[in-house]
């Protein structure tokens, strides 16, 4: 009968000490990267930190830890590992990974997104829904969708219309847009945005591209003497998601993962209302700085895309898997 009870116990001691092993492994921090400055107010940052907020908030055993400004990993270095499950989260512009997914280079296509409205009607399309399956395919979850209007500036002079380009060292986030810039007459040097204010200050570079909120946050109004912003003929716009390693978010319990899907839905619908604020707040920015602040017009607008087609669109179609199908996708979306 002793040896019984004992039995008995043993049992009962042994399943606690499984199940206090089953709740401790529960509680889970998860490591979030990316490149933007943080607690300086970029709206890629605070998307991020309401995500780790709210899902702490959910109660289900998981914390996400923010680093901020490349401080884990530097810009480009994140699609790898986010991929491979070294990094957990992160703030990403997809169109960085598009040398290891040439599709991807279709999310910062000149002039295929032109303002946020058709931004939105975007997400829920074939087109998206065909990046998004390729993200998965390579190791990756989309927790938000995040589309940036980005903008032009310029130590030399203002850029309007191709030939404004000519003959300056220009930076483009990728290659739909360095091929287009190339073909108008500019020299490339490719670099990530948190590189860019270095490589004006230095010398490297006379004029680049990229978003409102990174000509913002990076202070690029330091360095340059003319910005021309996006205004109602935006030729730039870039999709940087959040995402999460599948890898990981695979292995958390279901409880877990409703959190996250759940926090990145919030943080996409607060994002999509905030990021429409800073084309105004670069506009502004720009101006108390002393920078001569332009718009594209309809007709510079015109000139550019037929360059892209003719070069970036041309180029994407004939040499990328799937490539002319995904731009007829996007452009298909009214």
């Amino acid at each position: 009968m002793n040896g019984t009870r004992l039995i008995a116990r043993a049992l009962t001691l042994g399943c606690a000490l499984a199940f206090a092993s089953s709740s401790f492994a529960q509680d889970i921090t998860l490591r979030a990267s990316h490149q933007f400055p943080g607690g300086k107010g970029d709206p890629r940052d605070e998307m991020v930190q309401m995500i780790a907020r709210d899902v702490e908030a959910a109660n289900v055993g998981l914390k996400i830890q923010v680093f901020p400004g490349a401080s884990l990993y530097k810009a480009n270095e994140q699609w790898g590992a986010v991929t491979k499950g070294q990094l957990d989260i992160t703030s990403f512009p997809l169109d960085y990974a598009s040398g290891r997914v040439p599709q991807f280079s279709v999310t910062l296509m000149p002039g295929l997104v032109r303002n946020f409205d058709r931004a939105d009607r975007l997400n829920d399309s074939p087109f998206m829904q065909e990046i998004k399956a390729l993200i998965e395919k390579n190791g990756a979850i989309v927790l938000a969708d995040a589309w940036l209007s980005g903008a032009f500036a310029s130590k030399k002079g203002c850029i309007a219309g191709p030939d404004s380009i000519k003959g300056q060292v220009t930076r483009a986030a990728g290659p739909a847009f360095e091929q287009m810039l190339a073909a108008a007459g500019a020299s490339i040097a490719s670099m990530p945005s948190s590189e860019i204010y270095s490589g004006m200050q230095t010398g490297v570079l006379d004029a680049t591209n990229t978003s409102s909120e990174s000509f913002v946050s990076y202070r690029l109004y330091e360095q340059v003497k003319c910005l021309t912003a996006p205004g109602a003929n935006a030729l730039w716009f870039m999709y940087e998601p959040v995402l999460v390693s599948k890898q990981v978010f695979d292995k958390l319990n279901p409880a877990q993962q409703k959190a996250l899907r759940d926090a990145g839905k919030k943080a996409q619908a607060w994002f999509a209302t905030e990021v429409r604020k800073g084309d105004q707040k670069l506009i502004d920015t720009y101006k108390k700085a002393g920078v001569e602040v332009v718009e594209m017009s309809a007709a510079d607008y015109d000139a550019w895309l037929k360059v892209a087609q003719e070069s970036s669109y041309k180029n994407f179609a004939e040499k990328v898997k799937g490539g002319d199908e995904l731009i007829k996708k996007a452009l298909s979306v009214q």
